[in-house]
Formats: structure tokens, sequence, C-alpha cells
């Protein structure tokens, strides 16, 4: 059996008056990669705050969250054993900052100018390592505004692998990217999954959940609406009610195709 990194029990979550999770209980693991899906609303962005140590449950002796089977934990600690990749992230660093300073400002945990920041040569090697990985170590010196959308998306999510984190989690990370850009960035999530990565992929996207992620869980209203393979949860009729419009199912060589019913 996998170790957990994340167990919800019977956890409301409130976002200012609103019950955002109500009754939650799930269950993530190590060496299991996982797509949640769902309409705006769902409850996708509340559920990663709990992930990343953002917010807590409300307290209450018959709920519980643990995550890596701790009660308590540090978000420094968080930091180090879940790498986030957020769309947002990319205006959080000046236009000027060069790609590759962008990746190595995640080691301090900062955002912005790293100038006046030191790292050592094995910080720099690692930095290097990632984004070799990511395939854009021919664009580490250029600035980082000057890169494509999908180009920063890389060097975003090589940013959260310069940690060697357990745990990866992508937020909507398509949003935004032209379908060239989508693709290759699809590409490099599947390489990860390939190596042994741990990926949470959010989105509301079916057709962008790659072949290697089996199981999905789709969310409304701050609840689990099914959880399971991937072919048995992503149907006709659990994306029409999850949508709230008639929609169609098709699949080929793992890919999932939806269009209206």
């Amino acid at each position: 059996m996998s170790e957990a990194f994340l167990e919800i029990r019977n956890a409301n979550v409130w976002r200012g008056e609103t019950l955002a999770l109500r009754q939650f209980s799930l269950q993530l693991n190590l060496g299991e990669s996982v797509a949640i899906l769902g309409p705006n609303g769902a409850g996708k962005s509340t559920l990663l705050k709990l992930l990343t140590g953002e917010l807590r449950n409300e307290a209450d002796p018959a709920a519980s969250c643990r995550l890596f089977g701790e009660n308590l934990w540090s978000l420094e600690e968080l930091r180090h054993r879940i790498g986030v990749v957020m769309p947002e992230e990319v205006a959080r660093f000046h236009p000027e900052e060069v790609a590759a300073d962008v990746v190595l400002s995640s080691l301090r945990g900062a955002y912005g100018r790293t100038r006046d920041m030191r790292f050592s040569k094995a910080e720099r090697a690692k930095a290097a390592e990632v984004i070799e990985r990511m395939g854009v170590a021919e664009l580490e010196r250029r600035d980082f505004g000057t890169l494509s959308s999908g180009e920063r998306r890389r060097f975003l999510i090589a940013r959260a692998l310069v940690h060697d984190p357990d745990v990866v989690v992508l937020d909507e990370p398509s949003t935004a990217l032209d379908f060239a850009a989508a693709t290759t960035l699809t590409g490099a999530l599947r390489t990860l999954i390939a190596d042994g990565h741990t990926l949470v992929l959010v989105t509301h996207h079916p057709g962008e959940i790659p072949p290697e992620m089996n199981r999905t869980i789709l969310l409304k209203g701050g609840e689990v609406a099914a959880d399971g393979q991937k072919r048995r949860v992503v149907s006709g009729d659990s994306l029409s009610k999850l949508f709230g419009v008639p929609l169609a199912v098709s699949w080929s060589h793992g890919w999932c195709s939806v269009r209206p019913g």
C-alpha cells in the first residue's frame, strides 16, 4: 500500500463566509498521479490551499487533515516536499529577471530579483539539471518577460522541481497557452510521470489529462462527486452532471475527447 501524503476526513473548510468544502474526505498517495476535475466553484482551489498548508479545516474532533502523516506542519517544510505551479506565478517575476534566476529563487522561497542572493555551486547545478529536464536550457539566460507563455510555464515547473519535492501540484497548467504550447507542456508532464514523480493535476479540461494519469477525482459544490479509474469516472453522464450541460465522451489511446451531447 502506498504511503498517503494527504488524508482528509469529514473536513469543513471555509473561505470567508462560504463553506467551500463540506464534510470532505479524500486520500492521495505517493507514487500515484491524480487528476482533479471540476467546474469553477467546485472547491478545487480550496483543496489546493489545504494541500499546500495555506488553509486549515474547521476545528472538529470528528474531522482531520494530515499532510505526510502530520496534523501540524510548517510551511517551510511543505515548500520542500510539495512543489506548486500556478499560472498567476508568472506575474510575480519582473520581466527582466533572468529565466534561470526564476528557478534559483525558489531555493530561497523568494519571488522577484535575485541579484543580491548567493547560491552554491551545488544549487546552481541542481537548477541547471531541472532546466535541462524541462527542455529549456537554451533559454536560461533570456529575460523571463521575453519568453513565450509555454516557455515561462516550463521554467515555473523547473522552479517547483528544484527542491526534489515528493509531490508536484499543477493548477490549470495550460491556462492561456496556445495549442502548440499546451501540447509541449503536456509532453513534459508525461515525462515527469514516467520518471516517477507524483503529480496532482487540477483542471476543468478533461482533454488535458494525460493517459498515464489513471485516477480521476470529480469535485462539485465542495464535495467529491466521483473518484476512481479515469475511464469509469470520466463519462458523458458524469461530465454532463458535473458541468450542467449535455456532453458526450470518446476515447483514443488513453486521451479523452469531450463534445456537446
